[in-house]
């Protein structure tokens, strides 16, 4: 078999399975998925952050939404100025 037709094949066959997969409602089906390519459960970053960790973010994230922040440009201008370049 020519090679471009068989990687047109397996360009195919992983669309097809790749389509099952995301249309598919059983859990077992991705458990197994999930298993065979040894897929390991990811824990989301923001359960691993300490308490305090997770309210500053919250806190900076709070300042930005009311528009207390400084710019990048004013940042580069204060150094600029105070250290002469």
């Amino acid at each position: 078999m020519d090679k471009l037709i068989r990687h047109k094949m397996d360009i195919a066959l992983k669309y097809r399975i790749i389509s099952e997969i995301i249309n598919t409602k059983d859990e077992r089906v991705l458990n197994a998925v999930k298993s065979l390519l040894n897929i390991e459960d990811q824990v989301d970053f923001w359960e691993e952050l300490s308490v305090d960790d997770r309210a500053a973010i919250d806190e900076g994230l709070e300042q930005l939404d009311k528009g207390q922040y400084v710019s990048h440009e004013s940042v580069r201008e204060e150094i600029k100025n105070r250290f002469n370049f």
